[in-house]
């Protein structure tokens, strides 16, 4: 769109100019691909040239496609989908480390993506937060986009789709809406799931949706933090969708398994961490993959902005920051925070009361709960006299509040940092 009305004017002493059709255009490739022209230049000439760009006025022709066409993917450029967020660049198969915990989702989820025609189309990814499902999910989306560029590949959270639907409600397009999911999708990549719950309209037109999808032998990728005959308030008819096809788990990963995915990391990024370190923070820090992450970026980054050597005194300095209050923390001491911070009494908390007063303290005090202790959605529901559903609709509500409310954002990030260093 942006390149093809795009001519060589000329060339004089390694400066090249280029003519497009108007200003806009002009705007467009000096802001986006100007920097990669030039590159490029330099490439084929073997030095350094500037390029110019002059506004030829007259209107781009339009250029006859075939079919087939496709825009070739550009350098550098993470791969955009059809519909809904950007595929993560670093997320493909070649980039997931494979262990015992995730073999057979890998294999699923791989499977899925090169077969063109199978009587499997339909994967959903079970995991707790940080173990890889989403990194799976679009490597997914990345494998079939480079064997077959011209595949809708649509990824988004269950979230994403509902805020789209409401918007198509109120705009008059819900025609449209549908056409874009049941006709122009290919591939959905659908992250999330349970967050649905509750959500009754939007629950019938996703499984109308799916429905459409499964029929016509499109290829489908949920995942969720609970199996579909846990997640509460779901419609009978989605939850069959859901439960249709292979149901896979990730569990956390073994020593050797993050071993491994630490020895990955430093190779791609370049960094010089030694043996000793490593096997350190894959014996300390077992939660999760993203706390593994966290605890080799805190490593490399105290060592870079105190020029101190990365030895094992340094990381034991960021573990310890890291894990050392994370056992101690459980659901009354969160109650507790919470309610000093707030001025309420516990029981106010736990009551049947829902005045707002009680609600938002105790909103926030399950989500922290979920976030820092072990304790299944159960169990938090039973610790403030409610429902899992009920413990389940307040994470989503201070998660959805975190994104736009930055009053919530600064409570919870104090009350996070208090929790985090022992102060409660």
């Amino acid at each position: 769109m942006w390149l093809e009305p795009v001519e060589a004017k000329s060339q004089e002493d390694g400066s090249l100019t280029l003519s497009c059709p108007n200003m806009f255009f002009k705007k467009r490739v000096q802001d986006h691909y100007l920097p990669m022209i030039e590159e490029e230049l330099h490439n084929l000439t073997g030095r350094p040239g500037r390029v110019s760009i002059e506004v030829s006025g007259t209107a781009a022709k339009p250029v006859p496609r075939k079919p087939s066409d496709v825009q070739l993917p550009l350098p550098s450029i993470n791969h955009r989908t059809h519909m809904g967020r950007v595929l993560r660049r670093d997320f493909t198969f070649d980039q997931f480390v494979v262990g015992r915990n995730n073999d057979f989702a890998y294999c699923a989820a791989l499977s899925l993506a090169s077969k063109r025609t199978s009587s499997q189309n339909t994967l959903y990814l079970l995991s707790g937060t940080g173990m890889g499902k989403s990194h799976l999910s679009q490597a997914t989306g990345h494998h079939i986009l480079s064997r077959y560029p011209q595949e809708r590949v649509y990824y988004l959270t269950a979230e994403d789709f509902t805020n789209e639907m409401v918007r198509a409600f109120r705009s008059g397009d819900i025609d449209q809406f549908k056409e874009r999911y049941r006709i122009g999708c290919d591939v959905l990549l659908l992250e999330d799931i349970h967050y649905l719950s509750g959500k009754a309209r939007t629950q019938v037109e996703l499984a109308l949706t799916l429905e459409a999808l499964i029929e016509m032998g499109k290829k489908i990728v949920f995942s969720s933090c609970y199996p579909p005959a846990e997640i509460p308030k779901l419609d009978d008819k989605l939850r069959s969708c859901l439960s249709s096809g292979l149901i896979s788990s990730i569990d956390p990963p073994d020593f050797k398994t993050r071993l491994r995915i630490l020895q990955q990391k430093i190779k791609r990024n370049g960094q010089a961490v030694s043996q000793e370190v490593l096997q350190y923070l894959a014996s300390e820090l077992t939660d999760d993959v993203r706390q593994l992450e966290s605890g080799l970026i805190g490593v490399v980054a105290k060592s870079s902005l105190l020029a101190a050597p990365i030895n094992l005194e340094l990381a034991e300095s960021v573990v310890r920051n890291i894990v050392r209050n994370r056992k101690k923390i459980t659901i009354q001491a969160i109650k507790k925070l919470v309610c000093r911070e707030f001025s309420v009494s516990v029981a106010d908390v736990v009551s049947r009361s829902r005045k707002q007063q009680f609600v938002r303290p105790r909103q926030i005090a399950i989500y922290l709960s979920r976030r820092y202790t072990d304790a299944s959605l159960q169990a938090i529901g039973k610790s403030f006299n409610r429902y899992h559903a009920t413990a389940l609709h307040s994470i989503g509500v201070v998660e959805r509040e975190l994104k736009v409310n930055p009053a919530t954002r600064r409570q919870v990030d104090i009350l996070s940092e208090r929790l985090e260093n022992g102060d409660f």
